[in-house]
């Protein structure tokens, strides 16, 4: 079965970095997309980044360019969000998620990973 499976996340404090992972399993991995997003309380789910193994493409919202990165290890079928200069801001439940292709659209995506919290504290 499709598995997406999350590690990663934590508290640190503002300015520090973590990494996200997801692997993946249980589909051919170049040939679909994993997008991350992040809800946070009293807010709508957000698309933060997302890479497409199929265009080669990746997104970045606004707010995390310059800060994120996002990359995929085919050989490992494992995405990652390296995270810099973390903020109060980015304080979330962080979730990735499968597509196609890299859309803005949460309700496009057919499979989850269980989600993970970033607290980051000033």
């Amino acid at each position: 079965e499709v598995r997406l499976v999350q590690s990663g996340g934590g508290l640190v404090q503002a300015g520090g970095s973590l990494r996200l992972s997801c692997a993946a399993s249980g589909f051919t991995f170049d040939d679909y997309a994993i997008g991350w997003f992040r809800q946070a309380p009293g807010k709508e789910r957000e698309l933060v980044s997302c890479i497409s193994s199929s265009d080669g493409s990746t997104y970045y919202e606004d707010s995390v360019k310059g800060r994120f990165t996002i990359s995929s290890d085919n050989a490992k079928t494992t995405v990652y969000l390296q995270m810099n200069a973390l903020k109060p801001e980015d304080t979330a439940v962080y979730f990735c998620a499968r597509n196609s292709l890299c859309t803005m659209v949460f309700t496009e995506y057919d499979y989850w990973g269980q989600g993970t919290h970033v607290i980051v504290s000033s």
